[in-house]
């Protein structure tokens, strides 16, 4: 039984994934300054023009679907998220190539959009709110790599993932699909306020919608 080593060449599609995202981090406080929220609505959106916020609200641009992919709220956000990008990613791009890991990535990104979008209206609907009048945006990497989650457990489900905390040892085929039990859990419940859950469920579902299409529903 072989267990996943801590270390990940830094090359390739991962490698530039993670200095766009940092550059964007930087660079959107830079240029775009940050935002400004006065207890009811954004008076300045700053670098929040590039979150995704819902189609029909004032603050949506259709940009926004792919932008949103590459902004993070604060620099532990992006840590976290490039932290887990490099440890996953690049087995799966070694597996698929650039093209499609690529291609598989920015799928997931925009599953992540639709199913939160589709979660939250129908969340807001059913609360007697109108969706286009919500002011809350969502940004960052989180569903794109979700679904790269989903993809190397696929494509490695026996190889072991070791946790600092919890200290517990998985199999990838195991721990994938508990994090993703977890997040519906959490999005139904609706713990961790802040946290688009459905955002991680949708790039994990378009992700393994996707898996299934080109490996023609064989399961490993």
């Amino acid at each position: 039984m072989s267990y996943y080593q801590f270390y990940q060449p830094f090359s390739g599609v991962v490698r530039h994934l993670i200095i766009i995202n940092a550059l964007m981090f930087v660079g959107t406080y830079v240029i775009m300054g940050p935002e400004h929220w006065n207890g009811h609505e954004y008076d300045v959106l700053g670098r929040l023009q590039l979150a995704a916020f819902l189609p029909g609200s004032e603050h949506f641009q259709p940009y926004q679907i792919a932008t949103h992919m590459f902004m993070h709220g604060d620099i532990m956000h992006l840590a976290f998220n490039m932290f887990t990008l490099y440890i996953f990613g690049p087995m799966v791009e070694m597996a698929w190539g650039h093209r499609r890991f690529l291609f598989y990535y920015l799928f997931c990104g925009v599953g992540a959009f639709a199913l939160h979008v589709g979660v939250q209206w129908w969340e807001l609907t059913e609360m007697g709110i109108d969706p286009t009048t919500w002011g809350g945006p969502m940004l960052g990497a989180s569903g794109a790599i979700f679904g790269i989650m989903v993809a190397f457990a696929y494509l490695f489900p026996n190889q072991v993932i070791s946790l600092l905390f919890p200290p517990v040892s998985l199999k990838a085929k195991y721990f994938v699909p508990i994090m993703a039990g977890l997040e519906l859990f959490y999005g139904v419940k609706g713990h961790s306020t802040g946290i688009a859950h459905f955002a991680h469920l949708g790039g994990a579902v378009f992700g393994f919608i996707l898996i299934m299409i080109w490996y023609k529903g064989r399961i490993r």
